[in-house]
């Protein structure tokens, strides 16, 4: 089964770069049945986080009412980069099925790589430079969720 849902990414990246986009597409499925499909939209929609996972989860959660995807599989036309994994792991989805790899991807002028040797960098030797200020002010929000009797998880 999981064959047939990974061809229909697979169909989605290929229509769109047919149709000028990312070759990339993503379907969401729980229980046998697509709760969601995605493509990437990066360019169409002049959103740099609108990958095809990312597209897919949002779809999910909208057809689930929920932002919690327990009990749900994404098939990937491609390995998910970092911000489709960081996504995918906050969603909670219990499985990744994927097609072509990360290394396929960069072949095709999708690399990664430098964004994994970022995230390996402490925030301070990183290329974007990151500074941290009013540490006592910014903690009060925290603080505020942590007191807060009516939240919801996630």
């Amino acid at each position: 089964m999981d064959e047939e849902y990974l061809r229909r990414a697979i169909a989605l990246a290929t229509a769109n770069v047919a149709a000028g986009g990312g070759p990339f597409g993503a379907v969401i499925v729980r229980e046998g049945h697509v709760i969601a499909e995605g493509a990437n939209r990066v360019t169409a929609a002049h959103d740099p986080t609108a990958h095809a996972e990312v597209v897919a989860i949002r779809a999910a959660g909208q057809a689930l009412q929920s932002h919690d995807l327990s009990g749900c599989t994404i098939f990937a036309s491609c390995e998910p980069c970092p911000m489709c994994l960081g996504a995918i792991l906050w969603a909670r989805l219990d499985r990744i099925v994927n097609a072509a790899t990360k290394e396929d991807a960069a072949a095709a002028g999708f690399d990664d790589s430098n964004f994994y040797a970022e995230l390996a960098k402490p925030p301070s030797a990183r290329q974007t430079p990151m500074r941290r200020v009013l540490a006592a002010e910014g903690i009060a929000p925290l603080l505020a969720w942590r007191q807060f009797s009516a939240k919801v998880r996630y």
